[in-house]
């Protein structure tokens, strides 16, 4: 899992634009109004990601005592995370692979202990990777899920990173996700949003 040398996140670059349907245009169906995306059959509400970008604001001024040097992007961030979330959960129950609340309170209580105290822990989720106090246990969740993924390999080799990249394709095409064109629109191969600078998957180690 996390370590103060060897952070991972495993997510996808961003690549270029495929054809979506916008949620704008369709037709204001009930599940569309006030989404930020539909995922499958769920749908993720701007309520939703304008709650996790407040979250992750106030975390910095209680912090700081000042407004939070946030992420740029961070709503879309937002929007990118509770979609991997949901895609990497699918590519898991496709593989029959679960992830326990034990085995996600003893990678976040090692990483406690390596980064010397959960308060420390806190900030430098919310600083590096754009995490809320309250979703640090659906982002270990993401870390072991993505290793689970990579089915035994080694999940920062090139046989472990295609497995993760494989099952996140083909739960993604499944899922039929449809971005809110604010957001950008995702890109299935990518495993991605578009229109973002930001690079969820990089091949060198991001460290906290």
């Amino acid at each position: 899992m996390i370590r103060t040398s060897s952070v991972r996140r495993l997510r996808a670059a961003i690549g270029i634009a495929v054809a979506a349907a916008a949620l704008t245009a369709c037709g204001g169906a009930p599940a569309h109004q006030g989404a930020a995306a539909v995922v499958g059959d769920e749908r993720i509400s701007i309520a939703q990601v304008e709650a996790r970008v407040s979250a992750v604001r106030e975390g910095g001024a209680a912090q700081t005592g000042a407004q939070a040097n946030e992420q740029p992007g961070l709503a879309r961030h937002a929007v990118s995370e509770l979609i991997l979330d949901k895609v990497i959960d699918r590519a898991l129950t496709d593989r029959r692979l679960t992830v326990s609340a034990s085995e996600i309170g003893a990678a976040r209580s090692a990483d406690v202990r390596t980064v010397g105290g959960e308060t420390k822990l806190t900030e430098l989720l919310r600083t590096k990777q754009g995490v809320p106090a309250d979703g640090i246990d659906d982002f270990y969740r993401q870390q072991i899920g993505l290793t689970k993924l990579a089915g035994g390999q080694d999940p920062n080799g090139p046989d472990g990173d295609a497995a993760i990249r494989k099952a996140l394709v083909e739960a993604g095409s499944a899922l039929h996700i449809v971005v809110n064109p604010r957001y950008g629109s995702w890109n299935t191969t990518r495993i991605g949003l578009t229109d973002t600078e930001d690079n969820w998957l990089p091949r060198s180690i991001r460290t906290l």
